[in-house]
């Protein structure tokens, strides 16, 4: 895919790259977070800008809110979180490719300023605090 410049770049995209990249490492918002945070839009858009231009950004902090690594990313993701140390749920060995979740309880942002643990509507207490 060809790099997208700054003018090319939807505002709405823009956006939502920008609070990918206020994600901390080892911490994850989902696409509804994201969604929340902007007041504007929903998973699903969030997710079609992440598809298209969320390369240069650290894609892999946006995420589903089961869990489930991004199909198709799976192994680059794991190495991120790895890495990074994100909380991980170990997958039972009767799971198709034993591939680990998100532990979204323990990895979630919730926009705050310290790294404690988020939930639902943490996106929207964030929004309160800015």
């Amino acid at each position: 895919m060809d790099r997208v410049t700054a003018e090319e770049l939807p505002e709405y995209a823009e956006r939502v790259l920008e609070v990918a990249e206020l994600i901390p490492a080892g911490r994850v918002m989902t696409y509804g977070d994201v969604a929340e945070w902007l007041g504007e839009g929903g998973p699903r858009q969030v997710g079609r800008v992440m598809a298209l231009y969320g390369g240069a950004v650290p894609w892999w902090r946006v995420v589903r809110a089961d869990g489930v690594l991004l199909p198709g990313h799976e192994l680059r993701a794991l190495g991120h979180y790895r890495q990074e140390g994100t909380p991980l749920r170990e997958a039972p060995r009767t799971a198709e490719g034993h591939v680990p979740r998100l532990d979204m309880r323990r990895a979630r942002w919730d926009g705050g300023e310290g790294s404690g643990g988020g939930g639902s509507g943490g996106a929207a207490r964030a929004m309160a605090h800015r």
